[in-house]
This record gives structure tokens, C-alpha cells and sequence, in this order.
């Protein structure tokens, strides 16, 4: 311990080094549940380039395990904690280093929040789509590492499609610079692409090149009440099938409904079973939103309420994504899945979800990017009852288990960290795993970067 912060110390300025345990325990993990943690030996949060490559040279040299964390938003305990590790926090890295409206490009630093980044190009009359629920909190370095979606998904698409290019610190300390700042270019094998979802294991981003998009017209949002989880799925279904290209497409149970009401008096509808968000973009949204409407209706929607302005459809999107904030205040822990379906089976999906909560007796909340087929079952218990904790996790195996079993993914954005190992290796099956591994020796043969996640 002494050796490692004295050599961390020959290459860090003051206050880059955290100690004390009473502080380092809070960097131990993120917001998943069921997930172990490390008491880390040491914190480091890094400005520069050069100081994130000292850490790795010393974490080689010594053989310690380093640990990459972001704003620790996580759902999967991708950045939690291995014991004795240096955990290194990318927050202070936060610049946002260049942004081209010609080239259509940002150049960031990891650290960089989303919403910050958002807001800034907004004023260049550009967008950066990838919006996860966090993003008032969430890093484009915590978002590349584990590939995350967010709301507009059904349209834009998630992190990956907008990573041009990376510069990467490797476990020796190398610099790595991938892919580029051009709208087009092949050469190479597509290492940016490895990065992006690798969960820090393969390597620290630095600084990343990420593609914008002109910013689009406002988009007004349709509400519509349906009599079951099946009912609207099926409206999901007649809306891709029609060839409509909604900006957002998600889906709320009625068990998250009542828990968004109970938190915030939102006012949504409670008699519902499954309420359905739709929004436009378009320049003529309200066109879009009509066609949309009569879909509903045929699939047999109790109720379809069109926003008259942006501010109404603001108050439904705020309400959509108070979701999990709202299943959380249900009970005292939650475990969140992230199961992505083909569309065709979201509703077989939402209905063996609810076979599973009633068959363990608890509490599960569904909210779904639906246009994409990604569910967000959230799984509600006591954590301090051991028995209601046993059955959240068995219940939480058996939605991961159906989503495979209807030609699913065991996540479409949280990323596997510690809690889906085992069902990694399911998904992947042997020979997926064994290359995988050999992807990792082949970048970290130390196997010092976020060991024990993935694999």
C-alpha cells in the first residue's frame, strides 16, 4: 500500500489522490443490487491524459487492479469495486474539447455529462441523440463503456452509432488512438467499436469523437390507454409494421403507472393496464400522431390523448422517465432487468413477466423502450427480509431466462458488469466466451482492467 501511493504520488498533483476510507468506501459501487464489492486501496481522479497513463504504468509495474468509473449511475455493478484495486474516477476529465457543425462532430473528455454535452450543441443547431434516463447525471465515458440507449433509441439509436473515433489508455499505459473524425472510413478491423460496451475492460477512454445530428423539429408526444400489456403491444406492432419512425416509442405497466403517481401526483390515468407514449418528430408531427391514433384504437385503446404543445409533452416524457425513480420508492430495494426481445414477442414478454411476479409473489414493475423491444422489468423487495430477497433474485433469473427464450438479449444498454455474468456465458455459449477471453488477454494479459466483470 505505502509503495503504490508513493509511486502514484511521483506523477499526480495534490488532491488527485483520495485515501481516506471513510471517502473511498462511496467509490466501492454503483446502483446495482446483489453485486460484490472490493474496498478499493486507493482513488484517483485523474485531469490529464498523461496522469491516467502513469496510473496504468505504476497498476502494471506493481500488479495492481484498476477499476474505471464514470458518474457510478450503473445497473449492473460494472464499476464496482475489487478489493485492494485503484479505483479511477474520470469525472474531473469533464471538457468538452471542440465541436464542429461543419464536420458534425464533438471531441469530449470521458468525464463529460451527457446533458452538458446536449446542451451545448444545441446551440450549434445540432443534437447528440443517445439520451439514457440518467442523463442529468450519467458520462460519455460511464455511456461508451457500457453502450448505453435511452428514450429516442427507436430512431437514433444508441451509443455505439455515434463513436467515430477513440483515444484509449491501454494496461501498460500505451495510448490508443481508433477509428476517425471522417463520415466514412473502413481500414482496419473496428477497434473503436470493441471499446464501446467492453465495461472498461479492455481499456481507459480518454477522449472520444462522437457523430451529431442537425437538431430536429420539436416533437409533441401522443398518450394512449390500453386494457392490458398485450393490447398495447400489439399497437407497437401496427406501428413498425405501417413503417412509422417515431422519435420515442415506450411502454409503462400499470404497476408503474400508480408508482409514478404515488411519487409525483402526476395525474396518469390508474384505471389503465398498460399506458403507451408515442412521439414525433416530423415536420408535420400531428399528422404522425393522428395516423398513430387510429393504430391504438384498432388495437383496442381505452383512451388516445394527442399533446397540444412541447410543454404537455415534456410533462408525459418527465413522467416516463421518473419511472425507476418511482419503482424504487415501492420498496426498499430494487433489482433492475434489461431484457431486449425481437418487437414481435414484447407482449409474450410482458405476460410471462407478470406469470413471474405472481408465481414469487412481488412486485414488478415493467417499463419498456418498446419501439425497440428493450424491457426494463423492475423487480421490487425488502432487502433486509431474506426470504422476499431470495425470491427477487430467483425472479430476476427467470425473466432473464424468458427474454432468451424468446430470442432476446439479456440487456440492450445496463451492460452485464458482475450481476449477468453467468448469463453471459449462456447467451455467448462456449466458443463465444473462449474468443471473447482471448480479446481481453490480447489487450490486458495482466488482466488487471475491471477484473471480474464480463466473464
Amino acid at each position: 500500500m505505502d509503495a503504490l501511493l508513493e509511486r502514484l504520488r511521483t506523477g499526480l498533483p495534490a488532491g488527485a489522490l483520495i485515501t481516506d476510507p471513510a471517502v473511498t468506501a462511496s467509490y466501492s459501487h454503483d446502483m446495482a443490487s446483489f453485486c460484490e464489492a472490493g474496498a478499493p486501496a486507493v482513488v484517483v481522479l485523474p485531469r490529464t491524459v498523461e496522469e491516467v497513463q502513469h496510473v496504468m504504468r505504476t497498476a502494471t509495474e506493481l500488479r495492481v487492479p484498476v477499476v474505471p468509473q464514470g458518474a457510478r449511475t450503473g445497473l449492473s455493478g460494472a464499476a464496482n469495486a475489487s478489493e485492494g484495486c485503484i479505483v479511477l474516477s474520470l469525472v474531473k476529465m469533464d471538457r468538452i474539447l471542440e465541436i464542429s457543425p461543419v464536420d458534425r462532430i464533438a471531441v469530449v473528455e470521458p468525464g463529460v455529462v451527457n446533458a452538458t454535452l446536449s446542451r451545448a450543441v444545441e446551440e450549434h443547431g445540432l443534437c447528440y441523440p443517445p439520451d439514457p434516463s440518467s442523463w442529468e447525471m450519467c458520462t460519455i465515458g460511464g455511456n461508451i463503456g457500457t453502450a448505453s440507449g435511452g428514450l429516442c433509441c427507436v430512431k437514433y439509436g444508441v451509443t455505439a452509432e455515434y463513436v467515430l473515433g477513440l483515444e484509449v489508455v491501454l494496461a501498460d499505459g500505451r495510448l490508443l488512438k481508433t477509428g476517425r473524425r471522417t463520415a466514412k472510413g473502413v481500414a482496419g478491423y473496428d477497434l473503436t467499436r470493441l471499446f464501446v460496451g467492453s465495461e472498461g475492460s479492455l481499456g481507459i477512454v480518454v477522449k472520444a469523437v462522437l457523430a451529431l445530428r442537425p437538431r430536429p423539429p420539436q416533437q409533441l408526444v401522443l398518450a394512449a390507454e390500453f386494457p392490458s400489456a398485450a393490447a398495447a403491444c400489439d399497437a407497437v406492432c401496427r406501428i413498425m409494421e405501417r413503417g412509422h419512425t417515431p422519435s420515442l416509442l415506450e411502454l409503462m405497466d400499470r404497476t408503474t403507472v400508480r408508482a409514478v403517481n404515488a411519487m409525483a401526483s402526476m395525474g396518469l390515468p390508474e384505471t389503465t393496464e398498460a399506458l403507451l407514449l408515442c412521439a414525433f418528430d416530423t415536420p408535420d408531427p400531428g399528422a404522425d400522431l393522428a395516423a398513430v391514433g387510429e393504430l391504438c384504437a384498432a388495437a383496442g385503446a381505452t383512451e388516445v390523448v394527442p399533446a397540444e404543445d412541447a410543454a404537455e409533452s415534456e410533462l408525459l416524457l418527465q413522467a416516463r422517465r421518473m419511472s425507476l425513480p418511482a419503482l424504487e420508492a415501492v420498496r426498499s430495494a430494487t433489482m433492475i432487468d434489461d431484457v431486449c426481445v425481437p418487437r414481435s414477442q414484447l407482449g409474450a414478454m410482458l405476460e410471462g413477466t407478470a406469470a413471474v411476479a405472481e408465481k414469487f409473489g412481488l412486485t414488478i414493475g415493467v417499463c419498456a423502450h418498446a419501439g425497440d423491444g428493450n424491457t426494463h422489468p423492475v423487480v421490487c423487495f425488502d432487502h433486509t427480509d431474506a426470504d422476499e430477497s431470495r425470491r427477487a433474485r430467483e425472479s430476476f433469473d427467470e425473466i432473464m431466462a424468458l427474454g432468451l427464450a424468446l430470442g432476446g438479449t439479456i440487456t440492450g444498454e445496463h451492460g452485464v458488469g458482475v450481476l449477468k455474468k453467468e448469463w453471459l456465458a449462456r447467451e455467448l455459449g462456449e466458443v463465444g466466451v473462449e474468443l471473447q477471453r482471448g480479446i481481453k488477454a490480447a489487450f490486458d494479459p495482466l488482466g488487471l482492467l475491471n477484473p471480474g466483470k464480463l466473464f
